[in-house]
């Protein structure tokens, strides 16, 4: 599986299978996080075989079980779209070795013992990772017209270059808070494009704008365009 056919193949999923990451999966892991984090100047750690963070009633609340592996997604505050942005692309990959995810802002007990928080960094969030019981489903879908910016808007969806409607096509496939995909692109001139969050009260904005971002970037191809 490719990490394109990862944004289609990827849905968020709550129940998982009583079933350990292989040891060749968690080093490649680990790999692509240290890569993150020395690009990202982040923290991110992975936590294997632990489920206590999911075994309490805020958990049960989110309709989670047999969690017991998770990305702690630490990183310096402030840092929220750089958050976003990498773990997602761990996200994509973990879809491509066989793994299903899903991102937890709330629905988890912190457990301090198990990953390191220096000064000056937060937790983030933490992303589920493992085995799902099943695949999950597709979020409803929005028109395209929705998310785009002035500009974009008054090419119309056919005038569109077809890099920038493939990019949109993987951002409304990304994952956000509550789905709420409070986001807009725009198409500024021929290869210029401005991502931005729009307002939102649940308080992931920022995070949720790095991920469609990644998955904007992965579809439309560097190659094509430059961000504003």
């Amino acid at each position: 599986m490719t990490l394109q056919e990862a944004i289609v193949a990827r849905h968020s999923v709550r129940q998982y299978q009583e079933k350990p990451i292989e040891a060749i999966v968690v080093e490649r892991l680990n790999e692509e996080i240290a890569l993150c984090n020395q690009e990202g100047n982040l923290h991110i750690q992975l936590v294997v075989e632990e489920p206590k963070a999911f075994a309490g009633g805020m958990a049960k609340y989110g309709k989670f079980s047999g969690v017991s592996n998770y990305l702690a997604m630490v990183g310096p505050k402030g840092a929220d779209e750089a958050i976003g942005y990498y773990g997602e692309r761990l996200v994509l990959l973990a879809q491509t070795m066989g793994l299903n995810s899903c991102w937890v802002g709330l629905s988890f007990k912190k457990q301090p013992d198990k990953y390191v928080v220096a000064d000056g960094e937060k937790l983030h969030c933490v992303i589920a990772l493992g085995y799902g019981a099943t695949q999950g489903v597709q979020h409803p879908m929005r028109p395209m017209e929705k998310f785009l910016g002035t500009q974009a808007s008054r090419l119309q969806i056919n005038n569109l270059p077809d890099w920038f409607r493939r990019g949109m096509e993987a951002v409304l496939l990304a994952p956000t808070a509550v789905n709420q995909q409070k986001f807009e692109f725009d198409l500024l001139d021929n290869h210029t494009v401005s991502a931005r969050a729009c307002f939102t009260l649940v308080g992931y904005g920022k995070m949720d704008l790095g991920i469609v971002k990644y998955h904007f970037e992965l579809a439309a191809g560097r190659e094509n365009f430059s961000w504003a």
